[in-house]
């Protein structure tokens, strides 16, 4: 029977094994991958749930399992001053992408067109592989890591800011 996980924990006196996933993966809420051990797992998680590097899971029978990002390819950007850079993420976020924010640098997955953006901002843009652990958002409850309490949102959802579907109006 394949190990099924489920439940996240805050820590854990022994780990079985290693679930090393990019940040693609560790953003779905149902997955089927496999352990550093070789062994198949289903993961399934609240939807909107987010897996950070160093999270602790478990299930059934009680092993943990200790998440781990995997390097994958991503452009550090860095500029002369800090001005620059926030121009840089002003920029990026503009266009809606999912951008790390570090002691003076930022990083998002390779784009090319997003890094003759940059370029042309004056940045330095320098292909890596890293560990990718993008900002949650505004109302995602904060950059979690692996010290997430349970917290709902920053502030408050303004009404106009939530979505709408059809069936909700009654």
């Amino acid at each position: 029977m394949m190990l099924t996980l489920h439940t996240k924990i805050p820590h854990a006196d022994a780990i079985a094994a290693q679930l090393v996933l990019p940040y693609e993966l560790r953003e779905k809420c149902r997955l089927r991958a496999m352990l550093d051990t070789g062994e198949e797992v289903a993961v399934f998680t609240v939807r909107g749930t987010v897996l950070r590097d160093g999270d602790l899971l478990t299930g059934e029978d009680q092993r943990v399992v200790r998440v781990i990002a995997a390097p994958e390819p991503t452009y550090k950007v860095t500029c002369a001053n800090a001005h620059a850079l926030l121009r840089c993420a002003f920029h990026l976020g503009n266009r809606h992408t999912q951008a790390q924010v570090g002691d003076g640098f930022l990083r998002i997955r390779a784009d090319e067109v997003l890094k003759e953006m940059l370029a042309g901002l004056g940045a330095s843009v320098v292909e890596e592989m890293a560990a990718f652990e993008p900002e949650s958002g505004a109302y995602g409850g904060g950059h979690g890591h692996h010290h997430d309490h349970g917290q709902g949102p920053l502030a408050p959802i303004p009404l106009r800011q939530k979505i709408h579907r059809p069936g909700d109006l009654k």
